[in-house]
């Protein structure tokens, strides 16, 4: 059982802290610009998105309602509204930075506030962390005899161990920040943006038209 488990939260982070999704982008971008301690900010947001997705879960397994995730008609609802909202976000990744006269720049941080709850909503927009947290949960279940209790326990942990590995991917995106130039947080700004754009088009396609 205990190798079980540490097999299924080795998966579970791999699959949390490296899926390429929109948080994944947004945290790079994030880091790269303004730091680390921003990019922990954002990570934070999105593994308290995680803790909501997961809590939520749990109990909808328990009562037997996961149909309300596995439902056709839901997932084409929540994949469009999230495909719409990440072109949104994407968006504004493509706004024109100020003009500056040196070679690097000092760009103003976001909010404590803003960063959380970004990371938190783009996270929770993603019908895929749905879908793998009702995977993880199913999983681990059987393993623990879905004990309410034990099950809040052992996702704690892991979700915490998740968060540990977001902020170490923080720190180490904000080593290239004394290299940034304003041609450079142009051209990051546009493949953020390029790339949440193209994640709510695949979306709202995948959703809509198949």
């Amino acid at each position: 059982m205990f190798l079980t488990l540490v097999y299924q939260t080795f998966i579970i982070i791999i699959l949390m802290a490296f899926s390429f999704g929109p948080a994944f982008f947004a945290l790079l971008n994030t880091s790269i610009k303004h730091g680390a301690k921003e990019g922990g900010l954002l990570a934070t947001g999105v593994v308290l998105s995680d803790l909501f997705v997961c809590v939520l879960v749990i109990y909808l397994v328990s009562l037997g309602a996961t149909n309300l995730i596995q439902d056709e008609k839901n997932q084409h609802f929540m994949g469009l509204m999230a495909g719409l909202i990440l072109v949104v976000f994407g968006s504004f990744y493509f706004k024109k930075p100020v003009k500056v006269t040196d070679e690097t720049i000092e760009l103003k941080s976001p909010s404590a506030k803003s960063l959380i709850l970004k990371g938190f909503f783009l996270n929770l927009v993603n019908p895929a962390v749905w879908l793998l947290w009702l995977g993880n949960i199913t999983a681990v279940s059987k393993t623990l005899s879905y004990s309410l209790v034990n099950m809040f326990i052992y996702f704690g942990i892991t979700l915490g161990l998740v968060w540990a590995v977001e902020v170490l991917k923080a720190n180490m995106a904000s080593k290239i920040k004394r290299y940034l130039t304003a041609k450079t947080m142009r051209n990051i700004n546009i493949i953020t943006g390029v790339l949440l754009v193209l994640f709510g088009l695949a979306l709202i396609y995948n959703h809509y038209f198949i």
